[in-house]
């Protein structure tokens, strides 16, 4: 039976590592803080000493670690006990141009580095479903999308360019973080009124405003070019009101829009759609 190797269990790493088990793969792991295997290990994986050792005879390798620093550190680590052809799978959310140079570097040395960063819970990695991206050769697509298939519930390969899952991978967090954000304010202005969280995120199931998510962009870009639907001035209005509704409540996402909207009004945009705030 093939090994799998797996660097880095902390939670989502751990998911993956039990998803792995559950399908009959042997799979043996490593992590900088060693109490982390033992609950694993008593799963049936098999606990590593190094990333080297961890690595050895492996089909496949696959990083769940922290930052960009920590898969570089760990790469060279396990350098010495990767086998040739081999695939370091990095499932870590890493910088973009970070993720093109150790990309350009490892392939120079004929390293299979590919970029595979998730939109996952601990939960999703444990079930297998989820997203997972892959950017980089056609070829990784072709060699590799049976095995990762198995470990989410949607594998897709966003294009050649090696840093692209990394940027796409950004782009949904930063959008995740500011839609929690945003829904903390809606708390904060419904406890200002006495209205109870799950009463207030009643409004959002009649009005929808994920649905129209993908016409944004069209919206920036066109700003400032024709007529305005809603001018700066009255979004600016609104936004005070909504801050103003919220009274002492700490607010996260409003304080930044007011800002933003104050400085296209000064800027001369009053009267431009208000979505030309994004590029001032």
């Amino acid at each position: 039976m093939a090994t799998i190797a797996v660097l880095g269990t902390g939670l989502l790493g751990a998911g993956m590592v039990e998803n792995l088990l559950t399908k009959g793969e042997s799979v043996r792991i490593w992590n900088r803080t060693r109490e982390k295997l033992d609950p694993l290990v008593a799963k049936g994986a098999i606990a590593a000493g190094s990333p080297a050792e961890c690595v050895e005879g492996a089909e496949r390798v696959h990083l769940v670690l922290s930052e960009d620093s920590a898969v570089d550190a760990v790469i060279e680590k396990l350098r010495p006990g990767l086998g040739d052809g081999i695939p370091i799978i990095d499932h870590t959310t890493n910088r973009p141009d970070k993720v093109r140079a150790r990309f350009d570097a490892l392939r120079a040395d004929s390293v299979r580095y590919v970029s595979t960063p998730v939109f996952m819970a601990p939960k999703h990695a444990k079930e297998g479903s989820g997203l997972m991206m892959m950017s980089g050769p056609a070829q990784d697509a072709t060699d590799y999308t049976a095995a990762l298939e198995t470990m989410t519930g949607k594998l897709w390969h966003v294009g050649e360019r090696p840093d692209l899952a990394a940027v796409y991978k950004l782009a949904g967090n930063s959008v995740y973080f500011a839609i929690t954000g945003a829904i903390a304010d809606v708390i904060a202005m419904g406890r200002n009124n006495g209205v109870d969280p799950a009463d207030m995120m009643q409004v959002f199931a009649q009005f929808k405003p994920g649905a129209g998510l993908h016409m944004v962009e069209k919206r920036i870009a066109a700003a400032g070019n024709g007529p305005a639907s809603f001018e700066m001035t009255m979004a600016l209005k609104d936004v005070r009101l909504m801050a103003e509704a919220a009274g002492e409540e700490h607010l996260f996402v409003l304080p930044a829009m007011m800002s933003a909207l104050q400085r296209g009004i000064e800027a001369g945009h009053g009267q431009d759609d208000f979505a030309g705030f994004a590029k001032v």
